[in-house]
């Protein structure tokens, strides 16, 4: 299985330079784990965010900071996440965000840990791993990925990280005395969906399908798309509280995220996402089509 996770950083990452990788239950028990393991005391996360980053602070007790896209604005920390395509925004990092990320990371002999498990899925843009801008030199840079996401194996818990090999190896040391071991089955599961990439390239035309039929549907009942770039979400707004975005697709019958869930910074925003069947979508969009030709939202 490491050797399969080790040929697909290379060929799908760009990965090149001496790494390691590591199979990991999941990854949300990486990103909730990472500080404790780390004996991290300062952690920075994206300022909207999945808020496993905050969590997995609290439970090493460190210190949590929501901080911009931009470095050159991040004080000193233990550890630095990362997310790209992002959850919920579908934000994507410019090539020359990514580097400026590694420069920080190499100016302040700093972890970060880059979550890419959203990577596949991009929309009209080709999203790229922090691991092929690093030019060979991995120190203090792990990428995140789940299969959870990459081939619908949420259920599986399969995912790994990839990068610095002494900071893999200092985590694997950890991690099985925890009892963080992936089984036999799933690393066989794993092997498989990481040896195709046609399973792969399917779900991407769908949720891209999906989004394409319901962002305009939200459009015409006043909400602005906002990024949305890549993954499984549309971001967007009405310039509103968003529990008032909420309940009102709640009167239609359509369940979203509130923006607040992510971070203070997301409270007039909801999160849509991309991940109901195609009929369900089909149905809301029918939904949102009729709210507007009635103009019930304003």
């Amino acid at each position: 299985m490491r050797g399969a996770i080790r040929e697909w950083a290379i060929h799908r990452l760009g990965a090149s330079g001496e790494f390691d990788v590591l199979p990991l239950i999941g990854s949300k028990e990486f990103v909730a784990w990472l500080p404790t393991f780390l004996e991290a005391s300062r952690v920075l996360y994206p300022e909207i965010a999945y808020p496993t980053y905050s969590v997995g602070a609290i439970l090493a007790s460190a210190t949590g900071t929501p901080v911009s896209v931009d470095p050159t604005t991040w004080p000193d920390a233990d550890l630095a996440w990362i997310n790209s395509p992002s959850n919920p925004t579908g934000r994507v990092h410019s090539d020359d965000e990514l580097k400026a990320v590694i420069h920080w990371a190499r100016a302040n002999k700093c972890v970060v840990a880059s979550d890419e498990c959203y990577l596949d899925f991009g929309d009209g843009i080709h999203p790229v791993s922090i691991l092929s801008l690093t030019s060979g030199d991995n120190r203090n840079i792990l990428a995140v990925h789940s299969l959870s996401k990459r081939s619908s194996m949420a259920g599986y818990r399969a995912g790994f990280v990839i990068g610095d090999v002494d900071l893999i190896a200092r985590l694997r040391e950890v991690r099985k005395h925890a009892g963080m071991i992936v089984p036999l089955p799933i690393q066989k599961a794993m092997i498989t969906a990481l040896s195709d990439d046609v399973h792969v390239k399917e779900q991407r035309q769908r949720y891209n399908s999906r989004r394409q039929r319901l962002a305009p549907a939200l459009q015409r009942v006043g909400f602005e798309i906002e990024e949305s770039r890549a993954g499984l979400y549309i971001w967007c707004t009405r310039r509103e509280p968003d529990w008032d975005s909420i309940s009102w697709l709640a009167e239609l019958g359509i369940l979203a995220t509130p923006g607040y869930f992510y971070g203070a910074k997301g409270d007039h925003h909801i999160r849509v996402a991309l991940t109901a069947t195609d009929a369900n979508v089909d149905e809301a969009v029918a939904r949102l089509t009729q709210a507007a030709s009635l103009q019930i939202f304003t």
